[in-house]
């Protein structure tokens, strides 16, 4: 079931959040992530685990280097944990934390506050 929705209204929607994120944090709030993190949170959240530094390299087209990088940004926040796949030491599997999932819910909350206000 797809929404139907114009290019300019997509747009603004994503002006939407955007502004939203930034205007609506408040000291002691998540930082900013960057879009790279944020497609990798999202993938994390939104995509049946397991999630692997391998794997979200091949998925966001980007070298592990990278995705290593956002993940130690966003693990010093407690957003994501990591640990070592005992089947295969070489893999590290990406997990969600309670922290991660609230700011995937209130995320969530704004895309649809935002959504709601754009006129039609």
């Amino acid at each position: 079931m797809g929404v139907e929705v114009k290019p300019d209204q997509a747009l603004r929607l994503l002006h939407e959040v955007a502004l939203g994120l930034v205007r609506e944090a408040r000291p002691g709030d998540m930082p900013d992530f960057t879009l790279r993190q944020l497609a990798i949170l999202l993938t994390v959240y939104l995509e049946h685990p397991p999630h692997t530094v391998r794997g979200l390299a091949k998925k966001l087209g980007v070298t592990k280097p990278v995705v290593t990088r956002a993940l130690d940004s966003m693990g010093k926040q407690e957003i994501i944990a990591r640990r070592r796949d005992e089947a295969d030491r070489r893999n590290v599997i990406v997990q969600r934390t309670v922290r991660g999932a609230l700011y995937i819910e209130t995320l969530g909350d704004l895309v649809i506050a935002k959504a709601k206000a754009l006129p039609a």
